[in-house]
């Protein structure tokens, strides 16, 4: 039993888990809170996730760094404040009631 490859298991469940979240549910969001058309609200909410192209990449990236340089306690520091700045910027995302900051909030929670 290695705690290292749990904690691993469940960041990765938790983050991954949001981002199908988002994925099937910022379209309806966008179309019921800005009375966007269907096509709109897909259109912005895709932005979600295409953003997931990069911020993976670069989370990886970046956490295999804190990793070479602090060892696994530092690739699991990095990767739990990209999952707690996650969780607010989407809890930030779901209070806003301009479409512009709820576009930049969306691209920028991932």
């Amino acid at each position: 039993l290695n705690l290292n490859t749990w904690l691993l298991f469940i960041q990765y469940g938790c983050s991954f888990g949001v981002e199908l979240t988002m994925n099937n549910a910022a379209a309806s969001y966008f179309k019921r809170e800005f009375g966007l058309s269907t096509e709109s609200a897909a259109a912005i909410a895709s932005i979600f996730g295409w953003m997931n192209l990069f911020a993976r990449g670069l989370g990886g990236f970046t956490s295999d760094k804190f990793n070479s340089k602090m060892g696994m306690r530092g690739r699991l520091i990095w990767q739990t404040f990209c999952l707690v700045i996650e969780g607010i910027m989407v809890f930030a995302f779901s209070r806003t009631k301009s479409l512009g900051l709820a576009i930049c909030v969306c691209f920028f929670s991932d």
